[in-house]
């Protein structure tokens, strides 16, 4: 693996105080012409971590469709750079790149850190990051798309339907890292996320009995009084906003026997799509659980992940 020397900052960037965000620098090529570009800080906030992606972009010849990897963990826990364990990475990341697709691996606030909106604050700040800089980066900014297992497929969902014209727009957007420009999709893929949050909070968590020492993951998302919940559960919950505008095209992958987001969840959200004349394909995966413990065919789910993005990312759709 050979190292690339930083690129030079332009003064333009060297102000201060400085934006809530870095410009990408030189990226490390490695010995099949894969550029990674690793741990960019996509924005910044005075008191938290920084927010970071890495950026994996095939050899050859780009601009290159982007597809971006928000990973799960209830909203409480996870990073960018592992996938459920039942996913090898390898499996995940070479397959995005044998496609011909750029992978943008993000990070987010947790709920801990700050409350629900923050997550989707955060995932639409990294699609303006990468936009802003699709050109240093090798990338299309036409061509975006979103992927997300569990909380991550929820905000996936939230990242395709939040857009200019839903109820709250401005609210929901949020202005942070490059703070103004467009967040719009191209397709979503959601495994196994939560879309109608009303239907799931309050209820304890298997394994998970109330009173334990582990918070619960939608009174930590959410925040707020009691009385304020339900309205609050409403503002995060996909379903809410799957009638405005037409959605993009949405894939839907999840185990019909999941103990912790019930497949009726992505039913709801299949149906509430279709009512709306959107192009949505709902895969239960049969017997399976959460992250599709019990399956035997997770190459072939990521593969068919995968085969959706492509077709929608395909220059010219």
């Amino acid at each position: 693996m050979t190292q690339s020397h930083p690129a030079e900052l332009d003064p333009a960037d060297m102000t201060w105080p400085p934006p809530p965000y870095h410009p990408p620098v030189a990226p490390v090529t490695d010995e099949h012409g894969v550029r990674r570009f690793d741990g960019v800080t996509y924005a910044s906030t005075p008191g938290y971590r920084p927010r970071l992606l890495d950026v994996q972009v095939p050899a050859g010849e780009g601009p290159f469709p982007a597809v971006v990897w928000i990973h799960g963990g209830g909203w409480l826990d996870g990073d960018r750079r592992y996938p459920p364990p039942t996913v090898p990475a390898a499996l995940l990341h070479g397959s995005v790149l044998a496609a011909g697709l750029a992978l943008v691996s993000v990070d987010y606030r947790h709920s801990l850190e700050a409350p629900f909106p923050a997550q989707l604050h955060d995932v639409k700040a990294a699609i303006r990051y990468i936009r802003r800089f699709a050109g240093d980066l090798g990338l299309d900014p036409d061509r975006i798309a979103v992927w997300g297992e569990s909380a991550g497929g929820h905000l996936a969902a939230l990242a395709g339907l939040v857009g200019p014209h839903s109820a709250d727009a401005a609210a929901l957007e949020g202005t942070h890292g490059v703070g103004s420009g467009d967040t719009g999709v191209r397709a979503v893929v959601d495994w196994y996320g939560v879309s109608d949050l009303p239907a799931l909070v309050g209820h304890p968590l298997p394994g998970m009995p109330p009173g334990g020492d582990f918070p619960d993951p939608y009174e930590a998302l959410l925040g707020g009084s009691e009385e304020e919940r339900p309205a609050l559960a409403r503002a995060a919950s996909p379903v809410t906003y799957a009638g405005g505008s037409t959605p993009p095209p949405f894939l839907l992958v999840h185990g019909t026997r999941d103990g912790l987001v019930p497949f009726s969840q992505s039913e709801t959200l299949a149906e509430a799509l279709t009512g709306a004349g959107g192009d949505v394909t709902l895969r239960p995966v049969a017997e399976a659980d959460h992250i599709f413990l019990g399956s035997p065919d997770i190459a072939e789910i990521v593969a068919e992940s995968v085969s959706f993005l492509a077709k929608h990312l395909a220059s010219g759709v």
